[in-house]
């Protein structure tokens, strides 16, 4: 009795995870079909999975009509900057935080977290003015630099640290090493699953931002690609004759998320170890 309640548990479970997996599939599947249809199978009724003619015309339309891969280029550059110096910043932050003793380290730490309450709007004005000050609007700078202090890489860092043995580092501490060293030697490459974690974090972020690049950046040399999406959709919507109506926007979309879906992908069993390893700690 006690096997079979087992196997009926875990075939619940497993149910259950494959339910939850279909119901966020299910509009990228959904989404990917139609973006490879001809316009008239999308509207066509009764819907159909399954497309009966496969055409690129959506895609084709896109790139000859709009600056997309300019504009992916542009979220690509951002994304893997702003990801590069968050986890080097935020690791810095969270060396110092988990294993330097001075004086507030734990109301430092405190403050940071408390920071996580605040949502970022609260801060687009004096950002926005202080860009402006610095001449940055429209450039790859202001897009980027305001990313860099990210409160959950240095959380999620500080914890992982806390929990590395000092034993390691006082061995290095012996033998001459300098506590940047030590940092780079020993602490890094204990915390990659830690560091691919705010790695993905980060990057699907930057990658998905629409709000601060939306207000900052207006040239098509600087736009990055949720913004620019959000406008070919708008021009999409607006379009008559024999201009699609439903693929173009679909097709776009299905660009937008591959690079962050890809992304996540790759990195998912680094961040699910390291968001699992970074057990709470005082």
């Amino acid at each position: 009795m006690a096997g079979r309640g087992k196997w009926l548990a875990n075939a619940i479970y497993y149910s259950l995870m494959v339910l939850s997996a279909a119901i966020f599939l299910i509009p990228l599947f959904w989404m990917a079909t139609n973006a490879i249809r001809p316009e008239y199978e999308i509207v066509q009724q009764p819907a159909r999975w399954i497309p009966k003619t496969f055409s690129l015309v959506h895609f084709q339309y896109v790139l000859s009509r709009f600056h997309f891969l300019r504009w992916m280029f542009n979220s690509l550059w951002v994304a893997l900057a702003a990801t590069t110096l968050v986890v080097i910043l935020d690791a810095m932050a969270a060396f110092a935080l988990a294993r330097f003793e001075f004086t507030g380290r734990r109301f430092i730490f405190n403050l940071i977290l408390s920071m996580l309450l605040v949502p970022i709007q609260v801060g687009i004005v004096p950002l926005f003015l202080l860009m402006a000050q610095l001449h940055w609007l429209d450039t790859y700078t202001a897009l980027i630099l305001p990313t860099c202090a990210n409160v959950t890489g240095v959380f999620l860092l500080r914890q992982f640290f806390a929990n590395i043995p000092k034993e390691l580092e006082e061995a290095a501490y012996i033998d001459g090493a300098s506590p940047f060293l030590v940092w780079w030697a020993i602490i890094l490459p204990l915390a990659r699953p830690a560091l691919a974690a705010v790695a993905a974090i980060t990057f699907v972020s930057s990658w998905n931002s629409f709000l601060w690049p939306l207000i900052v950046a207006n040239s098509d040399e600087v736009k990055t690609l949720p913004v620019g999406v959000a406008q070919f959709m708008s021009a999409s919507s607006g379009t008559s004759g024999s201009a699609p109506a439903y693929g173009p926007p679909l097709a776009g979309a299905m660009m937008a998320t591959l690079p962050a879906l890809l992304a996540f992908l790759i990195l998912q069993r680094y961040f699910v170890q390291g968001i699992t390893s970074s057990g709470v700690k005082g």
